[in-house]
């Protein structure tokens, strides 16, 4: 019955796969890591309220986002222009939609839109008379990022209609016109200016040098219903301003905030400092986005500031912030630190499980027999015994994950830095756990070194035989897998090498643990479990959790190579897989062979053929990055040949200041001291191009090294090599290309 039932789920496989493949040219596998088009725009025209206007909407690809007016810590606001007769004119701008608040790591806040949004433009009589039937040109810029930023741009030719009040679209390549009630719906969103706010604003001298600080309070109790994802206060971008973040805090009913604002006049044309008395040579205007407590909407609203107090205040931090209800919660990425705790945390757990799998059991029940053996001996004697196991257990393991670090030296290395970004170690992944878990659903079994007569090795006595009892338990172990070491070991596999280290002691550990214990308890060894049938069970609870992080890969396979037969060929790999251990032990075994042949061939066809991924200069910044203690230099192609024939190592940075994940990679690595410090061991030449505004020359560099956004760093050795680091360093990844 069970043999019909994996006959019939094999037959199925082998039909739904060859379905998809007659199919192939009318079907969209997965997502693209990087879309043909994160951004598409559509115009139309619309009547509201008897006001003609025109509508520019927006449509970001799945979780890619573009910028508001005043964009954060990083990236570029929406810019639309346009012309007639080449020569600008304006329109009138109604307020922007609210934006949403992004968080990424490095605690660097941008503020924009995801999905879809539109943009109104008042179209006055006046201005209809003007341009009614003229050939009119729009430009519209954005960026849109998502793990990169990319610069986008679609110039549009239109005409609009004054009898029909219609929009003639002379260009090709634009979203359909949305639906009106959709336009009344986010027309009616838009914030609107008011005189009369419920907020108190004050200004005062920051803590911070050169800094102001910006309080404000909500001058009654109301029902608070803020959203964690969006500020309370945005501020409009004003010269010579940087605005900083957001803190609140709840006090009795009231919202008690603060933002923290940077003087930059001194960069200013001419320079302008920060007045020392406390009053501005002009009174500065703010304007605000700011959540309404009477009605739960957005408003605009103005403060003029002829002065500033001089008494510092110190800011509310983000961090402080409680949750104010009922505020809906969201889950952040975690840190880079906290994420290594869980995978630590993770192979501990994975290798403490290890000692009840089949593969392992039997060694570890001759290692408490002989613990059962010296019970009897002084407790130091014991320690030892433990002692000298563990320590078999962790050699081997650190040979182990030395083994991994070669072979992870002689791969291939992806261009974004991720190895999880390659479909060929993704794959090399699935097989493998594909294969761990046919293992443990029992249909087959792994085959050690020396077969039965390593299982039934006695080792020696003493300490010598306790160590060899470690040795042979950590070999046993390397066929085996449990939950949560499947997940620890492809972070390992992924990682860097310190990581690797990390993850494979720490299994090592828990593999070991129980002795540890017994080391301290020796009586414990008679509350240990002895094999059963339960195991069986367990293992088929354990294949389970090791499909689920297949599906996952699957998924990631899926997306690197997007639009690729490679996809669908790594399918009928793991189909005829299955159906060669299905048909190996039945009267028609030939059909397990030719299986088991034609997963060969397609595992080598993957392999050796190419695979279609998926795609779709500034002196003011060096002489800011040369500030923070290094020799930056402009990135130019003759000074990349320069350095080349003078025999220097060279690193490049590709960056621009709109860029998220730049800033994140400039504050965890470039700006920091062990970055410093490899500059100065290595005598590093330092080359920054920066692509804030757009440069052919940059551009056609990238797009020669296989990249179409930033950031993007590149390492040039003595003889001229150019190594690719990907969009995301570390110190240990820039030293071990160095080398």
């Amino acid at each position: 019955m069970k043999f019909r039932f994996f006959k019939i789920f094999y037959s199925c496989s082998l039909f739904l796969i060859s379905f998809l493949v007659i199919s192939y040219s009318n079907i969209t596998i997965g997502n693209s890591d990087i879309p043909e088009k994160p951004v598409t725009l559509g115009i139309q025209a619309i009547r509201i309220e008897n006001q003609d206007f025109l509508v520019l909407s927006f449509k970001n690809f799945p979780e890619w986002h573009t910028y508001w007016k005043n964009p954060g810590d990083a990236g570029l606001s929406i810019k639309n222009s346009f012309s007639f007769n080449q020569k600008e004119f304006a329109l009138e701008e109604l307020e922007w939609p609210v934006p949403k608040k992004f968080v990424q790591p490095g605690n660097l806040w941008g503020y924009g839109y995801e999905g879809e949004y539109s943009l109104f433009y008042k179209l006055t009589k006046e201005k209809l008379s003007q341009i009614a039937n003229n050939e009119i040109l729009l430009d519209s810029k954005w960026l849109s990022c998502k793990h990169i930023c990319i610069p986008g741009q679609q110039k549009v030719k239109f005409k609009f209609n004054q009898l029909s009040g219609e929009i003639v679209i002379l260009s090709s390549g634009l979203m359909p016109g949305v639906d009106h009630s959709i336009l009344f719906e986010r027309f009616s969103k838009l914030p609107k200016f008011v005189k009369d706010l419920e907020i108190g604003f004050n200004l005062s001298k920051g803590i911070s040098p050169k800094s102001l600080l910006l309080s404000y309070e909500s001058k009654s109790q109301s029902k608070i219903n803020l959203n964690k994802d969006f500020n309370f206060v945005y501020i409009f971008p004003i010269s010579p301003l940087d605005i900083r973040h957001e803190g609140i805090i709840n006090s009795n009913g009231k919202i008690l905030g603060t933002t923290e604002i940077l003087w930059d006049g001194e960069y200013s044309s001419p320079p302008e400092s920060l007045p020392a008395n406390g009053i501005f040579k002009k009174p500065l205007t703010l304007k605000f986005l700011a959540l309404d407590l009477r009605t739960n909407k957005y408003i605009v609203a103005e403060k003029t500031f002829k002065s500033f107090s001089l008494t510092p205040i110190a800011p509310i931090k983000p961090a402080q912030q409680p949750k104010l209800a009922p505020i809906e919660t969201q889950s952040s990425s975690p840190s880079p630190n906290s994420s290594l705790t869980l995978y630590i945390v993770m192979a501990f757990l994975g290798g403490l499980i290890l000692n009840v799998m089949p593969c392992v059991l039997p060694v570890i029940t001759i290692k408490l027999f002989g613990l059962i053996k010296y019970k009897e001996q002084p407790h130091r004697l014991i320690l030892k015994h433990n002692f000298f196991y563990t320590l078999g257990v962790l050699s081997t393991f650190l040979l182990l994950a030395s083994i991994v670090l070669f072979l992870k030296s002689i791969g291939t290395q992806v261009g974004w830095g991720f190895q999880l970004q390659s479909p060929y170690f993704v794959s090399f992944m699935i097989l493998g756990l594909f294969l761990f878990s046919l293992n443990l659903f029992g249909m087959f079994e792994f085959a050690t070194i020396g077969g039965n007569k390593l299982g039934n090795f006695k080792p020696t006595e003493g300490f010598v035989g306790d160590y060899l009892s470690g040795v042979l338990a950590t070999v046993l172990s390397t066929p085996c897998s449990a939950p949560f070491l499947g997940t620890a070991l492809t972070f390992a596999f992924t990682s860097s090498s310190i990581q690797i280290y990390i993850i494979f002691l720490m299994i090592g550990l828990g593999l070991s643990f129980p002795f540890i214990l017994t080391s301290v308890y020796p009586r414990l060894v008679f509350f240990l479990p002895k094999p059963g049938p339960w195991m069986i069970k367990v293992k088929k609870i354990l294949g389970v959790t090791l499909l689920l992080t297949l599906f996952w890969l699957v998924d990631v396979y899926n997306a690197l190579v997007s639009g690729s037969p490679h996809f669908i060929k790594l399918l009928f790999c793991l189909v005829f897989i299955f159906g060669g251990f299905l048909f190996q032990k039945r009267k028609d075994k030939w059909i397990s062979y030719v299986s088991f042949g034609l997963a060969m061939v397609l595992l080598t066809y993957i392999n050796v053929t190419p695979v279609a991924f998926n795609s779709k200069n500034d002196d003011n910044l060096v002489i800011a990055k040369n500030t923070k203690g290094l020799d930056w230099e402009v990135w130019s192609e003759s000074r990349m040949e320069d350095y080349k024939n003078s025999g220097d190592l060279v690193f490049i940075d590709f960056t621009a200041k709109w860029c998220f994940t730049c800033k994140v990679n400039e504050k965890l690595v470039l700006e920091t001291n062990a970055f410093k410090s490899l500059a100065k061991d290595y005598n590093l030449k330092l080359l920054i191009a920066d692509w804030t505004k757009r440069d052919p020359v940059i551009e056609r560099f990238l797009r020669k090294n296989g990249l179409v956004g930033v950031p993007a760093y590149f390492i040039q050795k003595k003889d001229g090599t150019l190594i690719n680091l990907g969009e995301t360093i570390s110190i240990g990844s820039i030293e071990k290309n160095l080398k």
